[in-house]
């Protein structure tokens, strides 16, 4: 299966489903309880994801400005920023990729801050802008362990949520449909775990640039079975690769991990920089943190709630630091590549000397100040001189 054609064929639906009074859309956030509105017969859009493409397409210098005239500051999240922007000019690069003449329009929104709270707020925009119902879960947040109270705190969120949700969809919640929603779920999240897992293979069969680009179904199309198919054929082809020796970058010499978000703008060009030192980004906070391996079909709302609260941006720094230290070690990694997203503090974690720490136990690394769709953030010059130079330490 080819992930352009599963892209496509999702967001030609999604535009259809906009125009069908009968189907109901749903906008989630991208580690939102999205199986509890597919369980409710939601097509779900994420506007994260549609942050991306704008950052990716690099039109975000066009949108980003006039979001920040509207009191939107240049400083908080650049996706909020560029999506806000792009909606106040009437542009989306839906159009020309996928013949939508708009981001579909929503019937609910819901959000989940355990990313962060600027999705809230970017939520709360087109709330007011459309008059549509703005729901919302608010977990605790940085935590060193998921406790059981928390765990029912959120569950009683949702709880209430679907109350809310029934009224919305016209219809109630059928437990069997939950619990399929979230196998389909699981299933897709231990495949894509299998997917970035290939990466331990030397030479790596695919890189960081590559993932980007292949976790769009996990993000998107999570309680469906689309998602397991596309992953099912997607590790077949990988496990293939390995068996041929196919390396993702030719002569693979250095292994890195990425930390933070990707440079949307930019991921062609690091692609090229780190490929001309035959280095391979084999590992990354950022394509992980669509695996919950907690999900578990027989108990819906609570494993959902156990797997959502320990993403790794809610987690406090000492979680970070062993996270970050296990994978260099299974990953065989020779360096850590901080990405400072200037727009991006939650996923930004190199200000609080976790570089130094991780230094302490002998893990090299270095920082590269840039954004995830603001490219005024981000030089070209200063990130090659800083990269190679460090690669060259290695």
């Amino acid at each position: 299966m080819d992930v352009k054609q599963v892209m496509r064929d999702y967001f030609v639906d999604l535009g259809e489903a906009a125009k069908d009074p009968a189907r109901k859309v749903a906008w989630c956030t991208s580690v939102g309880p999205a199986e509890i509105l597919r369980a409710l017969g939601f097509e779900v859009y994420f506007p994260e994801n549609h942050g991306a493409l704008l950052g990716a397409t690099r039109v975000c210098g066009d949108t980003i400005p006039v979001a920040n005239a509207q009191g939107y500051s240049p400083e908080i999240c650049s996706y909020l920023t560029s999506d806000i922007g792009a909606a106040l000019k009437g542009i989306t690069p839906l159009t020309k990729a996928y013949g939508l003449s708009e981001v579909p329009r929503p019937d609910v929104l819901v959000y989940c801050t355990n990313q962060c709270k600027d999705v809230m707020h970017w939520f709360a925009w087109y709330a007011r802008r459309w008059n549509v119902p703005l729901l919302g879960i608010h977990p605790p947040n940085h935590l060193p362990e998921v406790l059981p109270e928390q765990v029912a705190d959120v569950a009683a969120q949702y709880r209430r949520m679907i109350g809310q949700l029934e009224t919305i969809a016209g219809r109630k919640l059928d437990p069997e449909a939950l619990r399929s929603a979230l196998a389909h779920s699981k299933e897709a999240t231990d495949l894509w775990a299998q997917v970035l897992d290939s990466a331990k293979a030397r030479p790596a069969p695919l890189n960081f640039f590559d993932g980007a680009i292949f976790m769009g179904p996990i993000v998107v199309l999570r309680g469906t079975p689309i998602a397991t198919d596309y992953y099912r054929s997607l590790l077949a082809e990988l496990q293939a690769r390995i068996a041929a020796g196919h390396a993702a970058v030719p002569r693979e010499r250095l292994r890195i991990y990425w930390e933070g978000m990707p440079v949307w703008g930019r991921l062609r060009h690091l692609s090229d920089l780190f490929a001309k030192q035959r280095a391979a980004v084999v590992a990354s906070t950022y394509c992980n943190s669509w695996i919950f391996a907690d999900f578990d079909p027989d108990e819906p709302l609570e494993s959902m709630a156990r797997a959502y609260l320990k993403i790794f941006i809610n987690r406090d720094d000492a979680y970070k630091e062993a996270y970050i230290e296990r994978l260099v070690r299974e990953f065989v990694i020779d360096g850590v590549v901080f990405h400072a997203a200037r727009t991006c503090p939650n996923n930004s974690n190199s200000s609080y000397n976790l570089p130094q720490r991780l230094a302490a136990r002998g893990i090299r690394s270095v920082v590269v100040d840039g954004d995830l769709c603001d490219l005024r953030c981000f030089s070209d010059e200063q990130s090659t001189t800083l990269i190679e130079a460090f690669l060259e330490t290695l």
